[in-house]
């Protein structure tokens, strides 16, 4: 079934050269005078990497920290218990707790964007896995949600720290701010995320890693870039 789309994005759509690969900064500045909406969109990056994500050691995740943030407010719940407490509410963290915590999740309450956890809370925490994984939530060493250093996890994620991880597909969706940021904004955040997915690029992976990657507001067309520019950016790829 064919996509139909509003006047809104058939105007923005006007300003857009489909057969051309624009830079990042071209991008950037492209995607604030494509945005129309009456809200403030979000600015996101879309991947199509060359791995097989069934396969375990082709599981391309990360962090970043963005420049200049992520422009939202970011809710984050922490699981810890005693000095913890306390370390995670100074850092800012919205609600911290045990046991009660788990409770009210696991009676359906999800009102956060992150969690972070104290390693010795994994084991409890642990019975949030069908409910949270799914959803991305599950605190991981990995992505550093997993960590003893709760206040600088905290302060991190608050700052503008967010994580990726390749769907099924082989998709990658990070969001990198608002169309009110400047466009240099707009751009550092995206180099930030682009250098970070292509330094991510498993050993196991053959043949092209960066397939494609586009810019794109939350209402707006999507802006091509041009992967091998970027691949030579950054280096492998």
């Amino acid at each position: 079934m064919a996509v139909r789309h509003g006047k809104r994005y058939k105007m923005a759509a006007k300003n857009v050269d489909g057969s051309k690969s624009y830079t990042v900064e071209e991008a950037a500045e492209l995607v604030k005078k494509s945005a129309t909406a009456k809200f403030d969109e979000t600015v996101e990056l879309a991947f199509k990497l060359g791995v097989d994500p069934r396969q375990a050691e082709q599981m391309v995740r990360g962090t970043v920290a963005l420049p200049h943030g992520t422009g939202k407010s970011v809710k984050v719940v922490v699981f810890a218990k005693g000095e913890k407490t306390r370390e995670a509410e100074e850092a800012g963290a919205n609600i911290v707790g045990s046991d009660e915590l788990i409770e009210k999740i696991q009676s359906g309450w999800m009102d956060f964007d992150v969690a972070v956890a104290t390693p010795d809370m994994m084991s409890v925490v642990g019975k949030l896995g069908r409910l949270l994984g799914p959803r991305g939530l599950m605190p991981s060493p990995k992505s550093g949600t997993v960590t003893f250093d709760i206040a600088q996890a905290v302060k991190q994620i608050k700052a503008g720290k967010i994580e990726y991880r390749v769907d099924k597909s082989a998709n990658i969706h990070v969001p990198i701010g608002k169309v009110s940021f400047d466009s240099d904004q707009i751009a550092e955040n995206a180099l930030s995320v682009i250098e970070s997915v292509i330094g991510a690029k498993p050993a196991s992976a053959k043949g092209t890693y960066l397939h494609s990657v586009s810019m794109s507001s939350s209402m707006g067309p999507g802006l091509k870039l041009d992967p091998m520019l970027l691949v030579n950016r950054f280096g492998r790829g």
